[in-house]
């Protein structure tokens, strides 16, 4: 019997034990539960006092010693309903309250840092764009280096088009020895102006700016995000950015 699903519903492992024993046994003293269910004498009361609020244990009294009896398995379902909705209650006051959090969360962190390792870091480090960016609001990519994973390829593309549809701007300056194709490619998405960096300038790491973040992004040979949220720190670096975005030139589908 998979007795683990009955774990994964909110059950403990000791209440598993004593609801099944008593199953087999029927009404029954504390005695022969501790016995059948290898549970601990000192606290088989604590266990079935759990298992009666949760619905799953009765008892009844006979000459002042009580008996407990296992409530019917289909109560298992009962209770699973009775958890489910009491999350979507839990899901729904959460999301009333989420815009205060945000906004102590705001007000407590003025700057931080934060470092993500792996394509799944990355990740995650990136698409915080959508939780600080609103529609017609833009980033700047800096150094985007030629090289990267093909899965990291497959992403971005994906991404573009989750970008358009949020309504976000996108500048992008690429490493110039990038395959025009992908150039090609993050032009022909709304929104988004993808260009070679001035000057033959090339960087390993590339560097996702704005609102208040700058993010460092290595995708080779290892993949790692370092995130730093401070104003000053991003002005900075988008001083440099729209530098080089004003030496940079319209990408051209022929060659340059």
């Amino acid at each position: 019997m998979r007795t683990e699903l009955l774990e994964k519903i909110g059950l403990t492992k000791s209440e598993v034990k004593v609801y099944l024993a008593l199953l087999e046994l029927g009404s029954s003293s504390t005695g022969p539960i501790v016995d059948k269910s290898g549970a601990s004498s000192s606290k088989i009361y604590e266990i079935l006092e759990k298992l009666i609020q949760k619905g799953l244990v009765s008892y009844i009294i006979k000459g002042k010693v009580k008996y407990f009896q296992a409530a019917s398995p289909h109560k298992i379902l009962s209770y699973l309903h009775e958890q489910e909705n009491a999350f979507k209650d839990t899901v729904q006051e959460i999301q009333e309250i989420l815009p205060a959090l945000i906004e102590k969360q705001k007000v407590m962190s003025k700057s931080e840092a934060n470092i993500y390792l792996g394509f799944k870091g990355i990740r995650t480090a990136y698409e915080k764009i959508y939780e600080k960016l609103k529609k017609g609001e833009e980033y700047f990519y800096l150094g985007t280096p030629s090289y990267q994973p093909e899965a990291m390829h497959v992403y971005w593309k994906r991404d573009h088009v989750r970008s358009v549809k949020a309504g976000i701007k996108r500048k992008l300056l690429f490493n110039r020895d990038t395959d025009p194709k992908i150039l090609k490619n993050r032009n022909s998405y709304k929104w988004c102006d993808a260009r070679y960096m001035p000057l033959g300038i090339k960087t390993p790491a590339g560097f996702l700016i704005y609102k208040d973040t700058v993010v460092v992004i290595l995708q080779s040979p290892v993949a790692i995000a370092v995130e730093i949220v401070n104003q000053d720190i991003e002005d900075s670096f988008k001083s440099y950015f729209d530098e080089f975005w004003r030496r940079s030139k319209k990408f051209k589908t022929t060659k340059e």
